[in-house]
């Protein structure tokens, strides 16, 4: 049986720090596909197999702090079935093997900046750079990972002082031009409640909040969302009953336990259901704001 869907790892080097750290790519190919160990989990994929003949719109998963991008895999499985090359990050010193910059001002500077060395690395990567869309990217951002793409889009965050007030500009780099559209899944907000932080973000953004969320109340994100401009094309949904994690793909049996709340959502929500609702929905928009993949996955 035929696999839509390549797997490689691409390490991306940060010289500035003197560190690295890997993006799982998962991309449409031709090849067969085998059961592999990536991480943690079993993925049917061809590894390092031939990209499919065609040119691919390119989305970036961010994840959120402590964990994996990894976590978001069938998300990306499914946008590789509709025609997109997708790579999961997995950020230094704030994933779950490592996460020793996690509250620190290092981890907020690092990360916007990691995303645009991703893009560089992938879009020049001699396998997979020819068969993407130089100047169509999109950004998908959990948690963490969503104050990242924010940055990485044109926000200009700031330090949080005392008592949730604004404090100094954190250093982020400007806002990258090849990105086109941003997706947030239970966004980490408190670094852009400064008036006018939001006003580069001139992408528009799909903002889904958990309505049940205990890390980061909707409402929260609904009130820091207003500083996008009006002219932004910005698409807000609460998704009923939904927790902080049930953005992630459902853990193997084993690993589900109370007292892992990655693993957990509110009583009655349904994951697994959700993750196809959630595909859909993230296809359809990018379907709108990217050029389709074109080949044998678009």
């Amino acid at each position: 049986m035929q696999s839509a869907i390549g797997y490689r790892q691409v390490i991306v080097t940060d010289a500035q720090l003197g560190l690295t750290f890997p993006v799982h790519v998962l991309y449409p190919t031709n090849a067969l596909a085998q059961r592999i160990p990536v991480g943690l989990y079993q993925l049917d994929v061809a590894p390092d197999a031939p990209v499919a003949p065609g040119s691919f719109p390119l989305v970036l998963v961010s994840h959120g702090t402590g964990s994996s991008g990894l976590l978001h895999r069938q998300l990306a499985q499914a946008l590789v079935g509709q025609g997109y090359a997708v790579g999961l990050l997995e950020h230094p010193h704030n994933n779950r093997d490592d996460d020793s910059w996690a509250n620190t001002p290092q981890n907020l500077v690092a990360r916007p900046r990691h995303l645009q060395l991703a893009l560089d690395t992938l879009l020049h990567d001699a396998h997979l750079g020819p068969a993407l869309y130089p100047e169509a990217v999109a950004l998908i951002g959990h948690s963490m990972g969503g104050y990242a793409g924010l940055a990485a889009a044109g926000g200009q965050p700031a330090a949080v002082g005392p008592a949730g007030a604004p404090g100094p500009a954190i250093p982020v780099p400007a806002a990258d031009a090849r990105v086109r559209a941003l997706v947030l899944l239970a966004p980490a907000l408190p670094w852009y409640a400064a008036p006018g932080s939001l006003r580069g973000v001139r992408v528009p953004l799909l903002v889904l909040a958990a309505e049940k969320d205990e890390y980061l109340p909707p409402a929260h994100s609904e009130q820091i969302m207003r500083g996008v401009p009006a002219t932004t094309p910005l698409t807000l949904r609460v998704v009923p009953n939904a927790g902080h994690f049930s953005f992630l793909t459902p853990f193997p049996p084993q690993r589900v336990r109370p007292d892992f709340p990655p693993s957990q959502d509110p009583p009655g929500f349904d994951r697994p259901q959700f993750q196809a609702e959630l595909a859909r929905e993230v296809a359809s928009f990018l379907a709108q704001q990217l050029p389709p993949g074109r080949g044998a996955a678009g």
